[in-house]
Parts: structure tokens; sequence; C-alpha cells
């Protein structure tokens, strides 16, 4: 790599100043992030069921006797052989921070169209261990922006990341979030789609502090590589 190189003393001051932009966007990320918990929530008023390997469980039987909830809209369409690749690179980080979750009132699951015998053969294939389930017999994932139909995928029109644009796929990537209060009343306080997930992946946030950054166009291009073959 052609860079600059400087002496030490040269050096130093060089990153004084990025980090006094670190510092006012330390701050910024603070502010936005009580935004977000500042918003107004709205009620789920719809009776959800998910298959999980215990059975049927409802929406408030995920928060596993927590009040909050996380869910990560895991791409895996019912008629696809294999779940996301993409997802895939995102949910290797997720069985590892459970039990940091977990002690901060804090459930997390996946959620995917897939059937559940498919979720569950991915799941073991990939070496996870984090909660899978499977909407494909409700409207969650439609509910929630993370799902779409045949038609609004043909036309390349349909609600997503709160716009109407051409959704690429009948399944997409995202998170949201829920919090259930002591009359087990369920309340959506969150939901973040595209770009919006970036922050939850940290090896991307590790590739960003280093020289060649995260190189996506060579992982994208050699992406194929990254699911392990049966």
């Amino acid at each position: 790599m052609d860079h600059k190189v400087l002496p030490r003393n040269e050096w130093i001051e060089a990153r004084k100043e990025l980090l006094k932009k670190e510092k006012e966007f330390t701050k910024l990320r603070d502010e936005l992030t009580q935004q977000r918990r500042d918003l107004p929530w709205e009620a789920v008023s719809k009776y959800y069921t998910f298959d999980g390997p215990s059975g049927k469980m409802s929406l408030a039987d995920l928060f596993a006797g927590r009040s909050q909830l996380i869910v990560y809209h895991f791409m895996f369409d019912p008629s696809w052989d294999q779940g996301c690749k993409h997802c895939s690179f995102w949910a290797d980080h997720y069985s590892g921070m459970i039990p940091h979750l977990s002690h901060r009132d804090v459930s997390f699951v996946c959620i995917s169209r897939a059937p559940l015998e498919k979720l569950n053969e991915f799941k073991k294939r990939m070496g996870w261990t984090f909660p899978w389930y499977s909407s494909g017999h409700t409207d969650f994932n439609y509910d929630f922006q993370a799902s779409f139909t045949e038609e609004e995928v043909e036309n390349k029109h349909a609600f997503y990341n709160y716009t109407l644009q051409n959704p690429m796929s009948t399944d997409r990537e995202g998170v949201s979030v829920f919090y259930k209060d002591e009359e087990e009343n369920i309340f959506h306080t969150y939901s973040t789609y595209a770009r919006g997930i970036d922050m939850m992946n940290i090896t991307y946030q590790f590739l960003d502090l280093v020289p060649k950054g995260r190189q996506d166009d060579r992982g994208l291009r050699h992406h194929d590589q990254y699911v392990p073959k049966i």
C-alpha cells in the first residue's frame, strides 16, 4: 500500500486531530441512542405463534421471562435450500452474546419464514446455538417489513425500511425490538433494516479500524465460499 508516513511526533498530532472528530461522533451517537430509546412505542395487538424446538411458541413466550426481546429477521425463504449468506455472516456473532444479553433482561432470537426443519438443519451445519424460530405460517415477517409477496417483488414496489422501494427479494434483513410490561402487554419499540443493522456486526467494526477496511468488493465476490458445504 502506498500511504503517507510521518515521524512519531507528527503522527501523534494527526491522530489527535482525528480524535477530536471521534469524540464529536461519540457524543452524537450517545444522543442518537437516547433518542432511539425515547421513540414512542406501538402496541402489538395481533397474536403470533412460532414453531420452535419445544413446539408452538407465542411472541410473549419468546421473551423467556425477560421484559425485552430482540428479533433478528434472518433471510430464509421457505423455498430456499439454505439461509442467506450475508445473514449467516451476521449470525456467526450471536451465540456468544446471549449470556450477556440475558444478564441485562434481554432475550434474543432469530426468526425466519423457512420451516423449522430447514432452520435446525442449517443451524447444526453452521454450529450455532442461538434460538431460531419459524414464522412461516404467520404474518409476522410481513407485518414487520422483513418479507414481501411475489407480486411486490415482481413489481419492484414494497414498503421496506420505511419507504416504498424495490425489496429485491421475498425476504430481507432487519432487527426488531419489543418490550413486555408486567401486565403482559407487548410493544414494538424499534426496527431497523438494510444499512441500519451495520452496527450489529462486530467484525465490520474491527475491520473499520484497519488500513484495508472491510474489503466488501472482495467479500462479495467470494461470498459463496462463506457458508460451509454439507
